[in-house]
């Protein structure tokens, strides 16, 4: 699953849950099986835990982060790669998955769509840019699954808008409002749902007043289309919080000050039978409490850009945070 399918993709995705379960079977865990022990405390009897990850860069990060601080923790951890979350949701309720690094809106308005149906889930969204109120509308549809949600924490990956350095400043822009304020007419950047997208042009228009005449559709946060930003063919483009590749264009973030988006803070969610101690909890409250969006966005630098193991990178950042021992 591409990163882009996970915003987009929350309730449409579960229309076909059915059929790709029938389709895949049970064998889907075992093919994707992927990574290795992280468990430092082997011999501890904690027992074992399985973290799942999704088929994207940032997943398998935050799934090592897991395993490895959950490792640091006493417990033998592997990690388990599943291709998208319509298949590694359904193997948490089961237990064949212990843990997952989840993005609240979007779990949420998954579990919505599950729980509810896909049309009762888009006319009555649970999720906002409000992270409060958006964990708790999760925590109640994720309980009777036999899920625990555990906090969500300061990193969040959600849809930004980025504009270059110099149109910025020439304009005097640092919010989505000063754009909208302005009456600059824009062309976006971004896939070509963009037009259509509550979250993107529509949204844009609505909540901010921004005049958009139009959409480039060279993909969400695409080279080409941080490439046509910066070459001013287009004024803004849409892609992610986390992008950590942003400056090397020239191009600066506007902040969402009205919280268009959702709150896609980044939090855990496990199985609560199987993982329920509240050690587990305690370990990745941990790891919670120091992660940034920066720090995010820096560890998927390491990987997409140095091409560091997704393993080092997070191993390198547990230690230098003081959570795993050196």
């Amino acid at each position: 699953m591409s990163r882009t399918s996970r915003i987009a993709g929350a309730v449409i995705g579960v229309v076909a849950l059915a059929g790709s379960l029938a389709a895949c079977g049970g064998d889907s865990l075992e093919k994707e099986k992927g990574g290795s022990d992280k468990g430092s405390g082997s011999g501890s009897g904690k027992g074992s835990l399985v973290v799942g990850a999704a088929g994207f860069t940032e997943s398998k990060v935050l799934a090592e982060l897991y395993a490895q601080v959950l490792g640091g923790a006493g417990y033998d951890t592997s990690i388990t790669t599943v291709k998208n979350r319509e298949l590694y949701e359904p193997s948490l309720e089961k237990g064949e998955i212990d843990v997952v690094p989840e993005y609240a809106a979007t779990i949420a308005e998954f579990l919505n769509a599950k729980v509810n149906g896909a049309k009762e889930a888009e006319k009555k969204p649970v999720a906002s840019g409000d992270v409060t109120a958006t964990v708790a509308a999760l925590e109640k549809l994720a309980t009777p699954l036999g899920l625990k949600v555990l906090p969500a924490g300061k990193a969040v990956d959600q849809n930004a808008f980025a504009v270059s350095k110099e149109f910025a400043e020439k304009n005097s822009l640092t919010t989505l409002s000063d754009l909208g304020s302005s009456k600059i007419k824009v062309r976006i950047a971004a896939g070509d749902e963009c037009e259509v997208r509550p979250f993107c042009a529509p949204g844009l228009k609505k909540t901010y007043g921004i005049d958009v005449t139009g959409i480039d559709p060279k993909g969400v946060g695409t080279p080409q289309s941080k490439q046509a930003v910066k070459d001013g063919k287009d004024q803004l483009v849409l892609t992610t919080t986390t992008d950590a590749v942003l400056d090397s264009y020239g191009l600066v973030f506007l902040e969402d000050d009205k919280k268009l988006q959702n709150a896609d803070n980044v939090l855990p969610v496990l199985n609560a039978k199987d993982a329920g101690d509240p050690e587990i909890a305690e370990a990745l409250g941990k790891l919670t409490d120091v992660l940034t969006t920066e720090d995010l966005a820096e560890l998927n630098r390491k990987v997409d850009a140095e091409r560091a193991k997704p393993e080092d990178a997070a191993g390198d950042y547990l230690r230098s945070k003081g959570l795993i021992k050196k």
